[in-house]
């Protein structure tokens, strides 16, 4: 060494820039070696020299990574892997103050001791140092260097009331992430940086932070080793930590090293404690103020002078105790605790039995525990790794290859990648030392390949984990006051600064699910506040909607195609029912004003269009009286009135005032006061809706899908919601009451007190099998008795057979084989509501035909064939013997004669569900089922059957049906007298004469 070499100890706090002087120092030599207490703090001076000299000058070794240039002249480490010997002109120990930790401090000591540069050597550290340093190092000169900005205590805030570009520092891996986790819903994000992590994965968390993509940094005491952060203030989430054997508090020395990270070059910088972590007492707080510690007094020291004769010679030496009172003997280190559990193995001490053996095992041993599982496992690991380099002299290729192949692969999450890489570490050592692999290049390749996957992998799960890139990018552009780019697709997706934050529905934003807490509160903000000029824009297009794209729902909602823009509720009159938008309070009171705008002008115009007759009735000045007061009954009930409960209002009503309510498309039906335009389906939904409004219900009766003549009959739904629908409950079904109406119409030509027949226009017009039909009946108050007997195929006119004219009135056996219709026993009747006059049953025919064209199922118009429609099967008589019948096929006589099943209908009083005053013979007026109706039409009682079926008007009712009849009771037909002018008249004489 030089005589005139320089030692200096560069001794101050924390953004003293004692980092930085080391490296100018060393780039102004040939050659320059500095060591690092962290290979992630050796990584960022290694980038840090290699920018100012260039890579092909610059050396970096640590345990994992070994990067040497054929011209290296600057040698960055760890001070473990510093190498000796070398002769640099100059010589750095970093944070030398560690010569004092429990598990690392032996090495630091050494080099303290041992390492000279030939020209200067450099000990950079706390200023609690200068004691040992000055009995242990003669001639050493001391730099004192202040602080370069000023360091304040501000106490204990919540993680949620930290200021941006704060570190936390947490002691343990699941402190950290959970911080990490709790910051991301709060302030969208943070980065992590642990010790453990590869200086790949570091990098890429510490450039989220340095670019500041996210505004907070959760951190192990790691950072406290020299990273140059952009760092304004460090709370510490706990002031205890485990030192690898019992948990103890942190020395004020300790805290200062890492809130020293605060404020850098002339930033002043600030610190305090968070989460669970008591407030510091006064004396902690101001010995880190003033940078004032107690100096260290105790080094941690092993002996350097090794003897490899043996396993026990080794270790002995390694047992030596120092010779200076300043020196403390270090406490088994994992090496050393690695040599015994390895030396107690047989097999490996009949190995380690020559000096290159030992030294050896101590090479292999001094590879450290990166998996961290449990010493015997290390120890069985090593024990395998000596056995190959001692039998073969390097680690088989075979066996590196499944070791790295095991650990090759990116799946799972942060917890499984962390381990794969910290199992990486191991082979990587592996691949860094000279000699121990046959292709050294090829396996530090690899090796560095499958950490960099790994590292890569991490990142991206802890990124995925703890960063909120949307909350963060919203977030900073808030702060930075920037108008942020919002936009809406065609699904109602809004995107802020290209970010999906939630979807836009009408006038309100539903924010994503995943979002809680302060972190939903805060993307809420950023993102209404971008979304503000949308809202007035869709506001507008709203407006000028047509009303064919809003509608409204059966339970009272207003939709906007598929998205709901308000609500209906209770107005002053059923049909002015008021509207609620739903509209953002951050819209504004003008678009809900607009939004409530448009939607009351459309309730309105929907009203008037499907209510036109009710509102016209109302609005006509030529009703007075009784009729105006009857027509007010009818607006209330919006045009749907059982008429037993308006019975004596009917009553009292004269013909005129009927008259003048028939008009306006009143009709007094028999069961129900109705108007039938407004039983179509659009105002039946419509109606159903307003009158729940006007009564207060929670849920509101739905109409039965449109165009069904009969609807099952739920016990629970109240007869009202029927009504209201325009349905007459009777029986297990409703009818629909138009269709009610044309049934009364034909029931009325029946002799109901004698009994009757269902006819086939009956079960035309409700779609019903006979059992249903009797069921409906019995519903409506009658009497059904059941029936069989032989089935007899009849037509009530046949052709004479000789001229070919019709005959009135007479029946025939017809051959099995006619043609007749067959009444479905499942397929209900779907009829079009709203005709007022129930045509006759030679007329059903027409509205059949128009069904049809619309699409809904037709209902046949022909006469039904009397069988048992419900089973769709001919009865089998009892006696097989029976005669045949003529006219009938001769396969008839083996099965027998046919039975059909009829009822016979009565009226039965107060029997149903019709409300009828008194029981007995039906009354004449309007509530009767037979009889006249000249109170209800003003014209003359109804008696006549059905078209084409009777004979003169008022004669062919049901007296003049005298059962059925047969060729033999038929009247002798007169001969037609002969024409004279017929020119076969003569013959024809002639051949008369002749009989």
């Amino acid at each position: 060494m030089a005589q005139r070499a320089r030692i200096a100890a560069v001794l101050g706090p924390t953004n003293t820039g004692k980092t930085h002087y080391a490296i100018e120092r060393m780039l102004a030599y040939r050659s320059g070696v500095i060591g690092l207490p962290l290979r992630l703090l050796a990584r960022e001076v290694y980038d840090r020299i290699v920018a100012a000299r260039g890579p092909s000058v610059v050396a970096l070794v640590t345990g994992e990574e070994r990067i040497v240039p054929a011209r290296a002249q600057y040698w960055v480490c760890t001070v473990e892997a510093m190498p000796e010997g070398m002769g640099a002109d100059l010589v750095a120990i970093d944070e030398i103050q560690l010569c004092a930790d429990p598990e690392r401090g032996h090495v630091f000591t050494d080099r303290l001791l041992r390492m000279r540069g030939t020209h200067e050597t450099l000990f950079l550290g706390s200023d609690t140092m200068r004691g040992p340093i000055a009995q242990l190092v003669p001639g050493v000169e001391f730099v004192r260097r202040e602080r370069m900005s000023q360091l304040v205590y501000t106490g204990s805030k919540k993680i949620s009331r930290l200021q941006p570009r704060t570190a936390i520092v947490g002691f343990s891996v699941d402190n950290v992430y959970a911080i990490a986790e709790l910051l991301k819903r709060q302030k969208g994000g943070a980065a992590v940086v642990m010790g453990a992590l590869s200086p790949r994965t570091r990098n890429a968390q510490v450039e989220l932070y340095q670019n500041r993509e996210v505004d907070y940094l959760v951190a192990t005491d790691a950072i406290g080793m020299g990273l140059n952060l952009d760092i304004d203030h460090v709370a510490f989430s706990s002031t205890t930590k485990f030192d690898g054997r019992r948990m103890r508090p942190l020395m004020p020395n300790e805290l200062a090293q890492i809130a020293g990270r605060a404020g850098r070059g002339m930033s002043d910088g600030t610190f305090g404690v968070t989460g669970e972590a008591s407030p510091l007492s006064e004396d902690v707080v101001e010995a880190i103020c003033n940078h004032s510690f107690t100096p260290l007094k105790k080094l941690q020291w092993r002996s350097a002078a090794l003897n490899f004769a043996s396993i026990d010679a080794l270790e002995h030496s390694l047992e030596v105790s120092p010779d200076h009172q300043i020196l403390s003997k270090a406490r088994e280190a994992d090496d050393l605790r690695a040599l015994r559990g390895l030396a107690s193995e047989a097999e490996v001490s009949a190995r380690a039995s020559s000096v290159e053996s030992v030294r050896l095992l101590w090479d292999v041993c001094r590879v450290p525990d990166f998996r961290g599982i449990s010493a015997a496992e290390h120890a069985g690991l090593l024990g395998v790794i000596f056995g190959h380099l001692h039998e073969r002299g390097q680690v088989p290729d075979d066996f590196m290859a499944r070791q790295v192949a095991r650990i090759d692969r990116t799946d799972g999450d942060i917890d499984t990648l962390s381990k794969r890489l910290a199992y990486i570490r191991t082979w990587t050592y592996v691949a860094q030392r000279r000699g121990w692999t046959r292709d050294e290049e090829h396996w530090r390749e690899a090796t560095r390949a499958v950490e960099d996957r790994l590292s890569d992998a991490l990142h991206e799960r802890l990124t995925q984990r703890f960063v909120d890139r949307r909350t963060s990018v919203l977030l900073r552009r808030l702060k930075q006051k920037e108008a942020l780019l919002a936009d809406v697709n065609d699904q109602g997706e809004v995107t802020v600064e290209g970010h999906v934050v939630g979807k836009l529905e009408g006038f309100r934003f539903r924010q994503d699910k995943d979002a809680q807490g302060q972190e939903a509160k805060t993307l809420r903000q950023a993102s209404l506040q971008a979304l503000t000029p949308h809202f007035h824009l869709r506001a507008d297009r709203f407006y000028n909607a047509p009303d064919t794209e809003i509608d409204f729902t059966e339970q009272g909602g207003l939709m906007w195609g598929d998205q709901a823009v308000g609500k209906l509720v209770k107005g002053d009159a059923p049909l002015k029912p008021r509207v609620i938008a739903f509209v953002d309070e951050e819209a504004g009171p003008d678009v809900a004003s607009k939004v409530e705008r448009r939607l009351q002008h459309f309730m309105d115009r929907k009203i008037a269009a499907l209510f036109e007759p009710l509102l016209k009735m109302e609005a006509d000045e030529t009703l007075t009286g009784l009729a105006r007061g009857f027509a007010f009954r009818l607006v209330e009930s919006l045009g749907v009135i059982p008429r037993a409960e308006v019975a004596d209002e009917v009553k009292s009503l004269d013909q005129d005032a009927r008259g003048s309510l028939r008009k306006h498309g009143v009709r007094f039906g028999q069961f129900t006061i109705f108007m039938p335009l407004l039983l179509k389906p659009a105002p039946t939904r419509l109606r159903l809706v307003l009158w729940s409004l006007s009564n207060g219900l929670d849920e509101f009766p739905e109409a039965p899908p449109p165009g069904l003549v009969t609807v099952p009959n739920i016990d629970e739904v109240p007869a009202q919601h029927y009504a209201l629908a325009g349905y007459r409950k009777a029986g297990a079904r409703a009818i629909r009451i138009d269709m009610l109406e044309r049934l009364a119409d034909m029931l009325r030509s029946e002799d109901s007190r004698g009994g009757f027949e269902a006819k086939a226009d009956m079960l035309s017009i409700t779609g019903m099998t006979l059992e249903q039909f009797a069921d409906l009946m019995q519903g409506l108050g009658y009497r059904a008795e059941k029936g069989e007997r032989s089935k007899v195929k009849a037509v009530d006119a046949v052709l004479e057979p000789e001229t070919g004219e019709q005959v009135e009135g007479e029946a025939t056996h017809l051959p099995e084989d006619t043609p007749v219709m067959d009444v479905a026993a499942e397929t209900p009747a779907t009829l079009e509501p709203g005709a007022d006059e129930a045509p006759q049953p030679a007329d059903v025919a027409e509205p059949v035909a128009q069904l049809e064209d619309e699409g809904e199922a037709p209902v046949s118009a022909e006469p039904a064939e009397e069988m048992d429609a419900a089973s769709n099967e001919h009865a089998v008589p009892e006696t097989p013997e029976e005669e045949i019948l003529p006219g009938e096929a001769p396969d008839a006589a083996v099965a027998g004669a046919e039975t059909e099943v009829f009822y016979t209908f009565t009226w039965g009083g107060n029997r149903g569900n019709q409300q009828r005053r008194g029981g007995g013979k039906p009354r004449r007026d309007a509530q009767g089922a037979g009889g006249g109706r000249r109170d209800d039409r003003g014209d003359k009682p109804r008696s006549k059957g059905p078209k084409g079926k009777g004979g003169p008007k008022g004669k062919g009712g049901p007296k003049g049906d005298r059962g059925p009849k047969t060729f033999e009771s038929r009247p002798p037909r007169k001969d037609k007298p002969i024409d004279p002018d017929n020119p076969f008249a003569a013959a024809l004489m002639g051949l008369k004469g002749k009989d």
